[in-house]
């Protein structure tokens, strides 16, 4: 299973950013036999657009074929895009690896709550 996190920095030890269009990183966690294997992590596109940063950021997670997403808050053209794509995603806070480890164990809800447009653009 891959599961791509909203992070504010470039490894599983760094938070999960509250942010989905304007996170810093994107890290790709592999899950095999509920443990971690190969993290990658990728530069979000997305945070320096000047609008339409949740499109740009699910277009670039979408192309990294995720089976579900991490994240703290999305917005409301994050979450309608995400939505097309099939991806469910799951509300967290806290180191990355703390959170991946909480949705193998089932313990993270899937994120219902959706904000107002550009929430935390200026974290």
């Amino acid at each position: 299973m891959k599961i791509v996190v909203s992070s504010s920095g470039e490894d599983i030890k760094s938070n999960v950013d509250s942010r989905f269009g304007r996170c810093t990183y994107f890290l790709a966690v592999e899950v095999e036999d509920g443990k971690i294997g190969n993290v990658t992590c990728e530069k979000n596109n997305g945070a320096i657009q000047g609008q339409g940063a949740g499109i740009a950021a699910t277009q670039q997670v979408g192309n990294m074929k995720p089976d579900k997403i991490i994240t703290g808050n999305l917005g409301p053209n994050s979450s309608r895009a995400i939505s097309g794509l099939g991806i469910p995603v799951y509300q967290a806070s806290g180191p990355v690896e703390d959170a991946v480890m909480a949705l193998i164990d089932g313990k993270l809800a899937e994120l219902t709550d959706i904000v107002p447009s550009h929430f935390g653009m200026n974290k």
